[in-house]
Order: C-alpha cells, then sequence, then structure tokens
C-alpha cells in the first residue's frame, strides 16, 4: 500500500463496526466460504475512508479473485445507511451491472443479513417517450407538419406494436425490455432528453417510464448505475436523476474507464452538412407551429427572426466548409480522411471562420429557447392561443432543435476562442460531409469540477488500475490528488501453478503487417487445437479480416468472429458449443479483452496477436503524446507502455476466472522479449509460469 497516511476515522463507531462484522461472518457462513485477506483488507479500506471526516475518496486495486464486489458491498452499504446517504454503485460495463444486480446484490441481500433497497438507474434515452411515441402515430400521415426529423423513417407499425404492448402492461417502456430487434433509428424516433421533455406539464407524466423508474431512486440505499449515466448526471449539475453528489457515496468499479467515459462525454463535435440540412428543419418547424397556432404575433417575431439568422449562417457555414476542404488530410482507412491539429491549435483562418458563425448560432439559440418558454406557458393556460392545446406536442422538438444549436455552439467556440485546458482537435472528412471533433486531453479538471469536490465520498476500484507497479497514469488521467488513498491488494490465485505465459519463437516483427499476419496465419491452427477453447485477440479489424480470411477453410465451422453476430449471441453460441463437447474459438478486438467471463473449459487458451499499444493514428492518443513531448516528457515510456500494460494485464484476465481454473496464454509479439520496454510489460503481468523463447 501507499498514499497518504491512515487518518483519524471519527464515525467509525464501535456499532458501526459491528455491524459491518457481523454482515461479513453472515455472508461467509452462509455461502460456505472462508474468509479472504484481500477482501478484509478492501472491507477495512472501505470503511475507513467513507467513515473519514475528509479525504473521503481512495483508489483500491483488487486483484481478480479479491470478491471486491462483496468487499465494497458489505463495508459501503452500513457505513451509508448509517450517515444517511446513499451507495451509487457504477460499472463501466452491461455484463459487470447485470452480474452486480442479478447476482451480487441479491446474494448479499439474502445472505448478509443486511437490509436495504436496491434500485436500477438509466438514462432518459433508455426509456420510450409517450408523447413522442404517440406523437408519431398521430402525425404520421400530415407530412406537412414536420415535428421529426426527415431521416426518422416510418415505423408506424412497430410503434403500434409499442403502444399495445405498453397500454397491455406486457412491456414497461425500457429499451433493454423491448423483446425483439430494432430497426436503425426507430428508439431513436420515440425518447428524448432533458430538454424535449416537458416533465410534470406532460399529459403522460403520470404514465411516464422515465419518471416512474426515477421516481422509484428516492429514498433507495442502493442505486446501481452505469459510468455513463453518472457522468451525465454530473454535467446537468447533480441531482436530475441520480441524488445530489454531495449525498452520495459513489462506487466505481471498473475504474479503469473513467478517464476514457469522461473524455467522450465531454467532447463535442459537429458534422457540416448536417448543420445545413439542420437549419432547413429548424425554419420549418418554427413555420408550421407558427401557422398552427394562427399566427399569434409573438411567433410570427421569432419565425422571422430565425429565417433571418439562418439565412445569414448559411453562407457562414459554407465558408467554413471550403475553409476545412481546403486543410491538408491524412487518410485512415478507405472512408475516412482526418486533418488533425498539432497540440490542438487551430489555424487561425479557421478560427475566424468559426467565429463568423458564433453570434447567429448565439442569436438562433435564443430564439428557439424563446419559442420553447411560450410553448411551455401555452401548455400552463398562460397563453391564449388559438389551438393552444397542441403546444404540448410541439415541446419536444423544439427542445431538441435547442439540444442540437447549444451542442453546435459549444463547438463553434471551442474552435474559435479555446479553452482553459487542453483539447485534441481535429476534421474527419468522408465522401458525404465534413465534421469538427474537440475532446479534452485532460479529463481531470472535469472530474475535479464535477464530483471528487462535491460528492460525499468516492471509491475506485478495478483489478487493473496501476501500470507497472504505479498508479501515476491513473492519477494523472483523471486529476485525483497525490494525497488520495491508494491501495493494491493483490490476487490470491497460484498463478505459477495454474497458468503459462508463453512466447513462441518468432522471425516476423509486428510492425510488418504483412509478414507477421502471414506467421499468425501459420501458427494460430496449431495454438488453437491445444485446447477445446480459445479467445484470440487482435488489436485492428485489418489484421483480424486477414487473418480470418487467409486461415484454413477446415476452422471455419469452429470460429466465432467478432463482427458476425451480437457480442452475446456469439458468447452464447461458443458456450453451447463446449457444452456440447465441441471445440470453440473467439476471435475479436479490443471489447473482447474484458468483460467476458469464461470460467473452465470456455476458454483454455488466450492468444494475444500483438500488444496492445494504442491505435498509432487516433487523434487523441496522438495529441496526449504530443503535450507531453512539449513538457519535456517521454510519451512512449510515459504513456504508451503504461497504457498497453493496463491493456495487456486485462486481455490475460479472461483466462483465469477463478483459484481452481488453469489454462495458458501465448504471445504472438516478440517485442515483448526483445524489446528494452518488453520487460516492463512482462513485470506488470501476475507471476504466472513465464516460457519466453526468443533469446529471453
Amino acid at each position: 500500500m501507499n498514499g497518504s497516511a491512515a487518518q483519524p476515522v471519527a464515525n467509525l463507531t464501535s456499532e458501526l463496526k459491528d455491524k459491518i462484522q457481523t454482515a461479513y461472518r453472515s455472508w461467509l457462513n452462509a455461502r460456505g466460504f472462508k474468509a479472504r485477506r484481500g477482501q478484509r483488507e478492501m472491507i477495512a479500506h472501505v470503511a475507513r475512508t467513507l467513515a473519514s471526516d475528509d479525504n473521503r475518496i481512495a483508489v483500491i486495486e483488487a486483484g481478480t479473485g479479491t470478491g471486491k464486489t462483496a468487499g465494497y458491498c458489505l463495508a459501503a452499504i452500513p457505513t451509508a445507511q448509517t450517515l444517511g446517504k446513499t451507495v451509487v454503485l457504477s460499472t463501466a460495463t452491461v455484463a459487470l451491472q447485470e452480474q452486480v444486480t442479478l447476482h451480487d446484490i441479491p446474494d448479499l441481500k439474502e445472505n448478509a443479513e443486511l437490509k436495504f433497497s436496491v434500485s436500477l438507474a438509466k438514462g432518459r434515452g433508455r426509456y420510450l417517450c409517450l408523447k413522442r411515441l404517440d406523437d408519431h402515430l398521430k402525425y404520421n400521415d400530415q407530412q406537412e407538419i414536420p415535428l421529426f426529423e426527415v431521416d426518422d423513417g416510418d415505423h408506424t407499425v412497430l410503434y403500434q406494436g409499442m403502444l399495445d404492448r405498453f397500454g397491455r402492461g406486457e412491456w414497461d417502456g425500457e429499451l433493454d425490455s423491448w423483446p425483439d430487434e430494432l430497426p436503425d433509428g426507430a428508439w431513436r424516433g420515440v425518447t428524448t432528453d432533458h430538454r424535449g421533455c416537458a416533465n410534470n406539464r406532460c399529459s403522460y407524466f403520470k404514465q411516464c417510464p422515465f419518471f416512474r423508474a426515477r421516481n422509484a431512486l428516492e429514498g433507495t440505499d442502493v442505486i446501481v448505475a452505469n459510468h455513463d449515466l453518472v457522468l451525465a448526471d454530473l454535467a446537468l449539475g447533480g441531482g436530475a436523476v441520480l441524488p445530489e453528489p454531495e449525498d452520495c457515496i459513489y462506487i466505481l468499479d471498473e475504474a479503469h474507464h473513467l478517464a476514457d467515459k469522461t473524455q467522450n462525454h465531454f467532447s463535442a463535435s459537429a458534422r457540416i452538412g448536417g448543420t445545413l440540412q439542420w437549419l432547413d428543419h429548424v425554419n420549418a418547424v418554427l413555420g408550421s407551429l407558427t401557422q398552427r397556432f394562427a399566427r399569434p404575433d409573438e411567433l410570427v417575431a421569432l419565425a422571422t427572426s430565425v429565417a433571418t439568422e439562418t439565412g445569414v449562417l448559411r453562407p457562414a457555414l459554407e465558408a467554413l466548409s471550403a475553409g476545412l476542404h481546403e486543410l491538408e488530410f491524412e487518410a485512415r482507412d478507405d472512408d475516412l480522411d482526418t486533418c488533425r491539429f498539432a497540440l490542438g491549435d487551430v489555424p487561425d483562418d479557421i478560427r475566424t471562420l468559426a467565429d463568423a458563425v458564433i453570434p447567429n448560432l448565439t442569436k438562433l439559440g435564443d430564439d428557439i429557447n424563446r419559442t420553447h418558454g411560450l410553448l411551455q406557458d401555452a401548455v400552463a393556460g398562460e397563453i391564449n392561443w388559438q389551438n393552444a392545446f397542441e403546444a404540448e406536442d410541439w415541446l419536444v422538438p423544439v427542445g431538441q432543435l435547442e439540444t442540437r444549436a447549444m451542442g453546435a455552439l459549444a463547438l463553434f467556440t471551442d474552435y474559435a476562442r479555446g479553452s482553459d485546458y487542453r483539447h485534441a482537435r481535429w476534421i474527419n472528412r468522408t465522401a458525404y460531409d465534413i465534421e469538427m471533433v474537440s475532446a479534452p486531453i485532460e479529463p481531470g479538471h472535469i472530474l475535479d469540477e464535477v464530483l471528487w469536490q462535491r460528492a460525499f465520498g468516492v471509491i475506485c476500484t478495478s483489478a487493473t488500475l496501476s501500470a507497472m507497479g504505479r498508479f501515476d497514469r491513473f492519477f494523472e488521467r483523471v486529476g485525483l490528488s497525490a494525497e488520495v488513498l491508494r491501495v493494491r491488494i493483490p490476487s490470491p490465485f497460484d498463478f505459477p501453478r495454474i497458468a503459462t505465459f508463453t512466447v513462441p519463437p518468432m522471425a516476423s516483427d509486428p510492425r510488418d503487417f504483412d509478414a507477421h499476419t502471414e506467421e499468425v496465419v501459420k501458427l494460430l491452427p496449431e495454438l488453437m487445437a491445444q485446447a477445446q477453447s480459445a479467445l484470440v485477440l487482435f488489436t485492428s479489424w485489418r489484421q483480424l479480416n486477414a487473418v480470418v480470411k487467409a486461415l484454413p477453410k477446415s476452422l471455419d465451422e469452429k470460429l466465432l468472429v467478432q463482427g458476425e453476430g451480437a457480442k452475446q449471441v456469439l458468447l452464447r453460441q461458443h458456450r453451447e458449443r463446449i457444452d456440447a463437447g465441441e471445440s470453440s474459438y473467439l476471435l475479436g478486438l479490443a471489447s473482447f479483452s474484458e468483460g467476458l467471463d469464461l470460467p473452465d473449459d470456455y476458454c483454455r487458451h488466450v492468444v494475444i496477436v500483438k500488444i496492445p499499444f494504442a491505435v498509432p493514428d487516433d487523434p487523441i492518443d496522438r495529441a496526449m503524446a504530443e503535450w507531453a513531448e512539449a513538457r519535456g516528457r517521454n510519451a512512449f515510456y510515459e504513456i504508451s507502455v503504461p497504457d498497453a500494460a493496463l491493456k495487456l494485464v486485462q486481455a490475460c484476465g479472461r483466462l483465469i476466472r477463478h483459484e481452481n481454473d488453469h489454462g495458458t496464454i501465448t504471445m504472438l509479439d516478440k517485442r515483448i522479449v526483445a524489446q528494452r520496454y518488453g520487460r516492463a510489460l512482462l513485470e506488470s503481468l501476475p507471476p504466472y509460469n513465464f516460457q519466453l523463447d526468443n533469446g529471453a
């Protein structure tokens, strides 16, 4: 363990200690388990941290087999109940969220003699908006009323089926419980965001699936959420869906995803061609609703102003598009070219062109906002328009126009006037459109503002948080101070006995795509034949597709390849084959390197084709490297190698899922034994039985 010294624990009373210890003993006895040293250590650290007067943040890396879910729950839930706080248990993946909700929490409620309530929280976009559904069915044949984007499609039969099932109580209005596959774009048409919602002024408010779910969170002891929802709630100031941060104890499981999730959530982008089309939609909506309400003066004035602003915006956006097309682009694949701005610095001419858009786009957003306000007043009966009863129908589309306007304005402002913090900025160009993108490369300042400074307490945990024995990279990315407690709890598994890590003799350098791919194709059939099951992990679609295409046809019936079916479907097929005594081999990319639980015969061999370095042309990674180099740091050894070490540990972690499991990991990248940084990567792994060739 390293970090701050032990702190006085004002609220860890004898009564609370007894409650935690009793719950742990009851759970162990009911399950027939023996106490684990690592699990006891985790319980103690969580309890001490959350019961402190201040500095209630801890980072705990708990190796596979620690039993971390039970560890943090058994400490956090009684502590939160004693302090009158809510536990928000957040995961990064659906797989862990389901495991926690369907298995871990029910297990603790049944066996630990703890009494607590639990609710599952999801974002607004996972719930049906009954108002939008009704609007689609009501106005479907009235094309002159532009309530919906033109690409929403005609899903009338599907939407009628949704309404029927919901009305009969056969469906709860959640996307995840809809029993059938949905066509592209269908769900987007019947859900909404917070600006498109009329809240308690909506005629469907009492039936609303989202508000029913949110009301169920009131007074709940434990809310199971995900990182995306937590970040969305914090971005809205906190308390929009979840309780106020000051009243929450956040348990951020799979916390190694936190920086990337924050980066993605607070990124901004705008397609120029799409924005030009959107201007037409704005005019159509404002013009039509003005006519619908018999042209009241205030709406006529706003519609006229909107027409003026969009008229000025169009040539400004076209000039910006022309300027962007003159930049120098690099091909990233067959369909995408990218122009990346070094150190995120936008050229002066592009800044000027982006700045020219801002005044009229600001005015347009204000006009849309005022229109939305008038509609709300009409819904409340404060405005006596003709057909005022239809005002509610227009709240959602106008609210969504406002969301789009604010997003575009934020992006253009970022390009024109910069930011107080470092951003990666780049342009994507396809045959159909050109897109401006900005992403923070230091998401830690965002987390510091919305989470670390506000939350009552936070526990960050995962099996992989440190890189090469240090937490520096994680702390830097998420913006935590050096004083925050950091703890490493090793896995209890006897890795030298149950797992072998091997590097076979290889001639090719993985940086030579053709030679390495050819050698991988030669080695894979024999490697897969060593066991009934295998998981083969690639770092690029290009090499995955090339290898699959070149493998012997005799293997085709045994392969399950990412992209050839939904992930959960492939996993189910894999398990069914193994259960039937057949051979089965899963081939995939990074998303298959974590979150998969394939114990025993479901995975006896993990084959890692390359060291999982970041994609070299990723704009964010290149920007981070530039900023590091500009500060005199070695970006490769301080960023690339630690990040690769973390991903490598995660990939290897797919093999051993419990203490009696066993298997082999094979690395088909000789750099791990031939290059100087390879030793650091090997030392970051658990103490496997290493069998290294190539002169190591």
